[in-house]
């Protein structure tokens, strides 16, 4: 009995002589972000959709998928293009200083490049990424809509605050262009995509409560600098 109340006390002592630690906000880890450009249209995109929807279920990963609208003339239009995905890859290619824009391409974090159906290279690329968060960045659903909120801390001026929409999952048989015949399985489609401003503040938009919400803050250069999602 002496032995085991020895014991004891000693834990004891060693709780209070190392007291836990709270995590830091601001050196928390947060999902790295891939953006995925891709098209129903291209038949090199497939596996990189393949790709993208395995990076999909993984926790310190947030995996989008941008449909771009420039394979829509060349004989399947694709019902997730939108210009803007076209706009934002070409945003990219200016970046990068990309002689052209290209599908299937990847986009890791914002600050690396590659084809979008390199897996060894994607998942070089993430456990290169630093993934530190900003410390005051909020993004929570409320009735009708979801609000958003941006604090000072740590951001810079011209840091860039957009609102992504996705969808999880959608299979589309294919009827024409290059995957005619194929039923194409797509991950976190992006649906929606809006600038709400530079540097902080506070917003609020209408939202449905089937899609999923991903709010990333970027830096001019491209960097992520945080991002705070809602799953649908």
């Amino acid at each position: 009995m002496a032995k085991r109340t020895a014991a004891i006390a000693a834990l004891i002592a060693g709780l209070f002589a190392h007291p836990a630690v709270a995590a830091d906000p601001a050196s928390a880890p947060r999902p790295v972000v891939v953006e995925l450009f891709t098209s129903q249209g291209c038949s090199s995109c497939p596996p990189a959709d393949a790709v993208l929807s395995d990076l999909a279920k993984r926790p310190d990963v947030l995996a989008l998928s941008f449909h771009v609208d420039y394979w829509d003339r060349l004989g399947w239009k694709d019902p997730f293009s939108s210009p803007t995905a076209t706009r934002r890859q070409r945003a990219y290619g200016d970046q990068f200083r990309l002689r052209a824009i290209y599908t299937p391409q990847i986009v890791v974090d914002g600050k690396a490049e590659m084809v979008g159906s390199d897996k060894r290279a994607v998942t070089g690329a993430i456990a290169a990424a630093k993934t530190a968060q900003l410390p005051d960045i909020h993004l929570k659903r409320e009735s009708g809509g979801v609000s958003v909120h941006v604090g000072a801390s740590g951001l810079p001026d011209e840091a860039r605050v957009q609102l992504v929409g996705y969808v999880r999952g959608h299979t589309t048989r294919v009827t024409a262009g290059e995957n005619a015949g194929r039923r194409l399985p797509n991950s976190n489609i992006v649906v929606s995509f809006d600038l709400l401003g530079q540097g902080p503040g506070d917003w609020r938009l209408p939202a449905n409560a089937n899609t999923g919400y991903a709010l990333l803050v970027q830096a001019k250069d491209g960097r992520m600098l945080g991002t705070a999602v809602l799953a649908p």
